[in-house]
């Protein structure tokens, strides 16, 4: 899920929320109540690698044991 940085002009308020992309936009300002919040362009969140790692054996073809000799 995103995070989106909100300021609010009036109380120069600024957080962070998670949302999904289809929700709508924030408009109260949780600190003033005020409906003039504004969502901010990000530089965007960091890639979260989960898992055992991402390395280059991950990726190469197992083999099914010896190879097939052709005589």
């Amino acid at each position: 899920m995103p995070t989106y940085d909100y300021l609010c002009p009036d109380c120069e308020y600024t957080f962070e929320e998670f949302q999904q992309m289809s929700d709508p936009l924030l408009r109260k300002c949780p600190k003033c109540g005020k409906r003039k919040l504004r969502r901010l362009f990000g530089t965007g969140a960091g890639i979260i690698f989960k898992g055992s790692g991402f390395y280059e054996t991950d990726y190469k073809k197992k083999t099914g044991g010896e190879s097939r000799k052709r005589y």
